[in-house]
């Protein structure tokens, strides 16, 4: 049975996440130690008793949710993926897990992401809005005719697409898509534009600290969100690791792929069970039936 195994992006983040892995793991526990030294303050201590508010700021639920989903799967006996992905950040555990970074190295670069994305939001204004019941081809049409700039972002599942960009294009697309049957075209309440060109500042500084770090072959190949394919290359890897800042997450497409690859189990390893329930609706709409689970 081929084995995949996937890790949450922002916004699985939830008060006492990571708690009871630390209580119960000494070598996970090491890890968030090790985690709390390099950023230089207790991250654990908000991720068990933190409030919501907290958890929410971008340089901290970055960070976090990294933290809780790479210790896991470091710290997990009989880890051996056939292959693995993340949905955005997660795509960074993903990497950590499977070898192609050390854990310091990629926290590192996700602290840094975190505040450059933050900063980003604060300087450049932008949105993001789900939209629900209309064809991927339907919203990149009409996101291509707007004049400001609104893309397609993440790519969660058929039928639930989220776009971003600009905030007076993204309320024009949001008139435009629900004129065209979507069900429903919702601004979310994110500090930014994510995964838009308007992150072209923080892609530019993120660039720098990537260039630096040293990568390695993965254990197993890893679905990465710019290209949903297979990549294995140390160079390729962190080529699409810096361009999916200001590129789609293409999730559906990944999964898609994973599928086609032979992947029979997906496990979440995280916070959360979002991603659970997007590669539940993808197999099912392929009529692929698989062992889906989570581990937190």
């Amino acid at each position: 049975m081929k084995k995949a195994y996937i890790f949450p992006g922002q916004g699985a983040q939830f008060a006492g996440m990571g708690k009871a892995l630390y209580e119960t793991n000494p070598k996970a526990r090491q890890l968030m130690e090790d985690a709390n030294d390099i950023l230089g303050f207790r991250i654990t201590d908000i991720m068990f008793e933190g409030s919501d508010a907290q958890l929410k700021e971008t340089a901290v639920t970055q960070p976090a949710i990294f933290i809780h989903s790479a210790a896991l799967a470091l710290s997990m006996e009989g880890f051996a993926p056939d292959m693995a992905a993340g949905h955005s950040l997660g795509e960074f555990s993903a990497l950590a897990a499977t070898g192609a970074m050390d854990f310091a190295s990629a926290l590192k670069l996700v602290s840094i992401r975190a505040s450059l994305m933050q900063k980003c939001c604060e300087t450049v204004p932008g949105g993001m809005a789900a939209i629900i019941g209309l064809d991927n081809e339907k919203v990149e049409d009409i996101c291509s005719s707007i004049t400001g700039t609104v893309i397609p972002a993440n790519y969660n599942c058929d039928g639930q697409l989220v776009i971003s960009g600009e905030k007076e294009a993204i309320e024009e697309a949001c008139a435009k898509l629900k004129e065209a049957g979507a069900k429903r075209a919702l601004p979310l309440a994110v500090s930014g534009a994510f995964h838009s060109p308007l992150m072209e500042p923080a892609r530019v500084e993120l660039g720098k600290a990537i260039e630096v770090t040293e990568f390695h072959t993965p254990c197993c190949p890893v679905y990465q969100n710019v290209s949903a394919k297979a990549e294995a290359d140390p160079t390729v890897i962190k080529a699409n690791l810096l361009a999916q800042l200001t590129s789609p997450v293409r999730w559906t497409q990944s999964v898609k792929q994973m599928l086609e690859d032979g992947a029979e189990a997906f496990t979440e390893l995280g916070p959360g069970a979002v991603l659970q329930g997007l590669v539940k609706r993808i197999s099912g709409a392929i009529g692929k039936t698989v062992l889906i689970e989570g581990m937190q």
